[in-house]
């Protein structure tokens, strides 16, 4: 039976197993999401613009519905005692009706700020969060005059729906302006200053109810064609900087006011500065090597934070490093999964979707090493084996 919102919302009562837990998205986040609720006794309920999605696996029921239809969703709304996001690219018009109905955590104001780079860009620099310098761009004439302030090379990315590289193009000379406005606008835009990076970390944080948050180790991100590749842990850098990353992402949390996890990505410079990239009010690709390495996994601490329970602690138990299955790995059709799980440490996870595209995220490994360096080599050995 569903408690009534206000006394939730008004008393932080803790939402017990047994209750309906509810997650915007049907994607592998929400799946991974639903594995670990329903291990804790709670029942899921996925809300997806697409019947056949990875929740559709994992979760007690799926909604589908369009995400525009604000009567629709505040009617599911109410069969739930909590709702939470599997990704951040819900109109803030539709969380809001559902937030009249049940606690929505994050709240719409975090999926507003954090769903546009303009508006995420104003909210590190109101608050002193370093980050690169940066312009916002809303035409060509615009483009032209933040490249002459912020100086090239540069990155010219959509304010709005832009991940995995995608709405993003790098501007190295002054004649490129023009072409890069034709890829990427006519839409509002924010013009980045190029960073010369040392390596790209990414820090998982949950924060509770009651404001007291829970900060994962740092990893280590390499990329492929934009989209991450490999992410390890521990990170390798000095203390001092992954001290800086982990505080930082705890203040951001508490900025926005965030219950539930997030993922705050970083650029560290050359000479050890940590500067913001991104912020993801979700669970992230970067985390999912937290589900065997780590105390709590970051899926674990989401049901724990949108539920008003206490965290669970956030210590890595061994090093480890996580390697993407895209679609590209289907090439020469289905991988050698025996292959891969062959090479000590390592564990697969697939997400049950049905069209491996390339580009497309299929699943991922793991591996758990002595090392970092040999949980690296581990987990590259493991996909390489299963796809030759």
């Amino acid at each position: 039976m569903t408690t009534p919102f206000p006394a939730l919302h008004e008393h932080g009562r803790p939402i017990l197993p047994g209750a309906t837990l509810g997650v915007m998205g049907g994607g592998q986040l929400g799946a991974m999401f639903a594995v670990a609720a329903k291990r804790m006794g709670y029942r899921v309920e996925a809300i997806s613009d697409v019947a056949d999605c990875p929740c559709a696996v994992h979760c007690d029921r799926v909604h589908v519905v369009r995400y525009t239809d604000r009567e629709r969703l505040a009617e599911i709304a109410r069969s739930l005692d909590v709702l939470t996001f599997e990704f951040e690219n819900i109109p803030v018009e539709a969380a809001r009706a559902m937030e009249a109905v049940v606690p929505v955590r994050p709240g719409p104001q975090v999926l507003h700020t954090t769903q546009d780079r303009a508006r995420e860009k104003a909210f590190l620099v109101a608050h002193g969060f370093a980050c690169a310098s940066h312009r916002v761009v809303r035409s060509r004439g615009d483009l032209e005059a933040a490249v002459a302030e912020v100086g090239l090379p540069c990155v010219l990315k959509t304010a709005a729906f832009g991940y995995d590289g995608k709405g993003q193009r790098k501007i190295i000379s002054a004649d490129e302006i023009g072409s890069a406005w034709e890829a990427v606008g006519p839409v509002e835009c924010v013009l980045e200053g190029w960073i010369d990076f040392d390596c790209e970390i990414s820090v998982v944080a949950a924060r509770g109810l009651d404001g007291t948050t829970a900060v994962f180790e740092p990893s280590r991100n390499a990329h492929a064609n934009h989209i991450l590749d490999v992410a390890s842990a521990p990170s390798g850098l000095p203390d001092d900087v992954t001290a800086s990353a982990r505080g930082m992402a705890a203040r951001i949390l508490e900025k926005l006011d965030l219950v539930g996890v997030a993922c705050v990505e970083f650029f560290v410079t050359r000479s050890g500065q940590v500067l913001v990239n991104e912020i993801a009010p979700r669970p992230h690709n970067s985390g999912h090597l937290t589900i065997n390495a780590c105390a709590t996994s970051q899926f674990e601490q989401q049901v724990r934070a949108i539920c008003g329970l206490p965290l669970g602690s956030p210590q890595q138990l061994a090093p480890a490093a996580m390697a993407n299955l895209l679609g590209d790995c289907w090439q020469r059709g289905e991988p050698d999964w025996a292959a891969a799980l062959g090479v000590p440490g390592v564990s697969l996870h697939l997400y049950g979707k049905s069209d491996p595209r390339p580009g497309r995220k299929m699943g991922h490994l793991t591996a758990i090493a002595a090392t970092v360096d040999e949980a690296i080599a581990n987990v590259t050995v493991a996909r390489q084996q299963a796809v030759d």
